[in-house]
């Protein structure tokens, strides 16, 4: 059984001052919204909090926190705002995914200002033609948050068999601002601050140093491990990645009840009722506390296995790594049920805009969408491999 994490200083620090940013994150939900990006402000303010370094290697100026540290981060900040914790979640994963490429690629991004911001789309659809001392890829992706805030960029798509015949296997290539464009184009219902839009490529050269084989976690594939020994950097990437884009959720809960516990305890309705006397709020409330702790137990011990798995130098199991990819999906899932019946409980006048409810309400169901979050298709997969099927994910 892993052991619940024991927080350093700096682990305690980061997470103090990600807590001190909760007002002005309020303060700008409304901006963030309107704008389709989250303000620059908000990110100086990451940035000279030191936040975005919190699990970059030490070598380039960065933290290494325990992962653990890193989602307490991202929960904190999504009190404040969930679109700000999205982003910060997944741009705060490239670091740490940075540093498992070549160090030749850490220094091409980190070389001149180690608080460059990298942004990422996963999804395979890169046309890939390999060339002499690397690839040319072509293509557009979607769904790339925060990216007008940063100045590389992770793309996904499916490399052809390597010079000793492997297979095809899901590959990310490392590109600078200048191949790319962003297309403006994410205007939805929640996270609409992320500015998720589209990236677009027209025949770019990636040389070999800033193309990695995703999900191959063979010292071959990640070579930075080399140099940056810390085992936070051996732990599978599927298994860091998915939390980056359901943690979020878990703080947004957390902020809709603190807002619900302020407002039901003062709120009386237009016929006298009073909402902190309601049975179903009461309940609401209670059975989103009590849920809310359960899953970030969940993550806590999670990440303390992955750790100690990591530091004996060795891989979960396959159903042990499906396990954590549907608990992971679960989150957003369940914190949407939650928050459902919350703001079900502040009756009509918890509709209006001006609600913060309703903003994460909105929020917390956009994240469902996320691939990483079709918590019906992990459970798929877990169960499968439960009743001795083959995994059917390529990607855990």
């Amino acid at each position: 059984m892993a052991v619940t994490h024991q927080k350093n200083e700096i682990d305690r620090e980061l997470i103090e001052r990600a807590r001190k940013l909760i007002p002005v994150l309020k303060s700008r939900t409304a901006q963030a919204d309107r704008d389709l990006r989250i303000p620059d402000e908000t990110i100086a303010d990451m940035q000279e909090a030191g936040l975005f370094k919190a699990m970059q290697p030490k070598r380039h100026g960065g933290y290494e926190v325990d992962p653990r540290t890193f989602f307490e981060i991202q929960m904190t900040l999504a009190e404040g705002c969930m679109s700000t914790a999205w982003i910060y979640g997944v741009m705060g994963v490239h670091p740490w995914q940075l540093a498992r490429y070549p160090a030749e690629a850490q220094q091409d991004v980190w070389g001149e200002d180690q608080s460059t911001l990298i942004g990422s789309t996963y999804m395979p659809v890169a046309k890939v033609t390999p060339v002499e001392g690397g690839y040319r890829i072509s293509g557009r992706w979607g769904f790339s948050s925060g990216s007008e805030h940063c100045k590389w960029t992770l793309l996904g798509g499916i490399l052809p068999p390597d010079e000793n015949g492997e297979g095809q296997e899901h590959g990310t290539f490392l590109v600078p601002l200048s191949d790319y464009r962003i297309e403006r184009n994410w205007d939805v219902m929640g996270l609409r601050g992320t500015g998720s839009h589209d990236i677009v490529v027209e025949d770019a050269f990636v040389p070999a140093h800033r193309v990695q084989r995703t999900n191959n976690a063979f010292l071959e594939a990640t070579p930075g491990l080399k140099e940056n020994t810390n085992p936070i950097f051996a732990i599978p990437f599927a298994q860091v990645f998915s939390r980056a884009v359901s943690t979020s959720a878990l703080g947004a809960l957390q902020g809709a009840i603190n807002e619900f516990r302020e407002n039901a305890a003062k709120h009386i309705g237009k016929h006298g009722a009073k909402t902190a006397e309601d049975p179903m709020a009461q309940d609401a409330v209670a059975d989103a506390t009590i849920t809310l702790d359960m899953l970030k137990l969940v993550l806590d011990r999670n990440y303390g296995e992955l750790l100690e798995t990591a530091q004996k130098g060795e891989l979960p199991d396959v159903e042990t790594r499906l396990l954590y990819r549907y608990q992971s999906a679960y989150v957003t899932n369940t914190c949407a049920d939650k928050i459902n019946a919350l703001l079900r409980c502040m009756a009509a006048s918890g509709l209006y805009k001006t609600n913060p409810v309703e903003r994460l309400f909105r929020d917390i169901h956009q994240a469902r969408g996320h691939i990483a979050n079709n918590v019906a298709a992990y459970g798929r997969s877990f169960g499968a491999v439960q009743l001795g099927l083959p995994n059917p994910d390529p990607y855990v």
